[in-house]
C-alpha cells in the first residue's frame, strides 16, 4: 500500500511539473506573438486580426473538441489580439 501511495505521489509530482512547463511555453508564445504584432504596421496587424477572426468564425465543436474548448480558444485569441500596445 505504501508503494502504491508513493507511486501515485510521484506521478502527481511529474504531472504538476509537466503542467508548469506547459504554462511557461504558452506564456512565452504569448509574449512572442504580442511582440511581433506590436512591431508590425497597423494595416498588417488588421490583416492578421481579420484573418484570424475569419478562421475563428469557422471553428465548430466536433466529436473530439467540445463547445467549451472552442469557446475557450476564441476567448483567449480575442484577448491576445485586443491587447493594448506597449
Amino acid at each position: 500500500m505504501r508503494n502504491l501511495i508513493s507511486e501515485l505521489l510521484t506521478r502527481l509530482a511529474e504531472k504538476e511539473e509537466e503542467s508548469k512547463e506547459f504554462v511557461a511555453q504558452i506564456e512565452a508564445l504569448e509574449i512572442v506573438v504580442t511582440a511581433i504584432l506590436h512591431r508590425m504596421g497597423h494595416q498588417d496587424q488588421q490583416a492578421i486580426t481579420c484573418s484570424i477572426e475569419d478562421s475563428l468564425a469557422n471553428v465548430k465543436p466536433s466529436d473530439t473538441v467540445t463547445s467549451y474548448d472552442t469557446d475557450l480558444l476564441k476567448k483567449y485569441l480575442i484577448r491576445l489580439l485586443n491587447r493594448p500596445s506597449v
